[in-house]
């Protein structure tokens, strides 16, 4: 007879406990890096994608009542249409130790998916490409981005004991960060900038015009669109509260956003302070002293996570890239930063390459699995 219960999240106590079991799971970890409870409830309860998401998430308990496990479980209709799919995704996905709990929670997750005419479950994933996705599979003594999910080695194991097979891994490089561009890549940069009049925008005036924002997500669509693994391209509600989330993190040291002589966004570059060391101080709460934290760590330039980097269709493959690299390159030297580390990037896509120019070395790789509705391995 099971010692656990598996029950759907119905209340704020509920929602609660979700939202706060990580903290003690982790606790004593030192790679883990918790992410803001106020956040975390905005993402459930109120994210512009829930327009067209569904979701449900559920809680397993012991006996005591005491939490072992979570999950929630994504039905994008959106995601499903453009790939030709009839998939679930789950994620906010954490667990002890326990065969059983790991097969109660993803059990609720299948049924309710079965019943809304899925025949698969992939994960772990959020709403869209900007949510925090991938199992770690590598890396797990490293201090976790802030923007990445972590988790323990175990769960690696408890998924492939349930029927889980791999999807696709993303991989994270690390690298010296004032290391600067190679000369092949100056010269490149400078024929780009000389021949098609491309320039930096101006970020003062960037950061008080939204629709400058407007134009570099509309490019983040194109660029992403049909070149990213799963990608599905921003509702202009998802964009409009993309750009109050990206306004808080925008450093002009840190960043650059090209323009094209017709003022539109041509290839961009966005990094920021890692904020992982803060956020561990922080302890999920930016009140009463997780604020001081924070804005201490934005001023440490030491630490770099580097977050979105693409170019429009039209400058793609046109060499654009050595273009913002040499100018972010630079930025780096200038501040003083010791180390960058890359966003997730899918393996196949050839755009990893791209660290092959520098020095580095992989650092974390991440894991999308999936299998068919009913145990069948996909």
């Amino acid at each position: 007879m099971s010692t656990y219960i598996v029950r759907e999240v119905r209340s704020r106590k509920d929602l609660k406990k979700f939202i706060l079991f990580p903290d003690e799971l982790y606790k004593g970890c030192d790679c883990y890096v918790p992410p803001l409870h106020d956040g975390q409830e905005h993402e459930l309860m109120h994210s512009a994608s829930l327009e067209y998401c569904t979701r449900k998430m559920w809680l397993v308990e012991d006996a005591d009542g005491k939490v072992a496990g979570r999950i929630c479980a994504i039905i994008n209709p959106r995601y499903n249409e453009r790939y030709g799919m009839k998939r679930v995704r789950f994620g906010w996905f954490d667990l002890i130790n326990d065969i059983e709990v790991a097969r109660l929670l993803t059990g609720a997750a299948e049924s309710w998916a079965l019943s809304q005419g899925m025949e698969e479950i992939h994960g772990p994933l959020q709403y869209t490409t900007m949510g925090r996705q991938g199992m770690l599979v590598e890396g797990f003594d490293k201090l976790a981005p802030f923007s990445c999910l972590y988790n323990y080695p175990y769960y690696v194991d408890l998924v492939s004991r349930l029927g889980f097979e791999k999807e696709c891994d993303w991989v994270q490089y690390r690298m010296p960060a004032g290391q600067g561009v190679d000369e092949k890549m100056k010269n490149i940069a400078a024929r780009m900038l000389d021949r098609y009049h491309i320039r930096a925008a101006d970020f003062d005036k960037l950061k008080k015009d939204r629709s400058y924002f407007k134009k570099f997500f509309d490019a983040y669509n194109s660029a992403f669109d049909g070149h990213v693994y799963n990608f599905v391209p921003f509702t202009d509600a998802e964009i409009e509260e993309e750009i109050d989330n990206i306004l808080q993190m925008l450093d002009r040291k840190l960043c650059c956003v090209l323009l094209d002589e017709d003022d539109e966004v041509a290839a961009f570059g966005i990094a920021m302070v890692s904020l992982s060391g803060a956020m561990r101080k922080a302890k999920g709460r930016l009140f009463p002293f997780g604020w001081y934290h924070v804005l201490k760590a934005k001023k440490d330039y030491r630490n770099i996570d580097l977050l979105l980097n693409g170019a429009a269709p039209k400058w793609q493959k046109t060499g654009i890239s050595s273009v913002f690299h040499g100018i972010m390159a630079g930025q780096f030297q200038d501040c003083g930063a010791e180390w960058a580390i890359a966003n997730p990037q899918i393996e196949t896509n050839t755009a990893v390459n791209v660290w092959e120019r520098y020095e580095s070395e992989l650092w974390l790789r991440r894991r999308c699995w999936v299998k068919k509705i009913g145990g069948a391995c996909k």
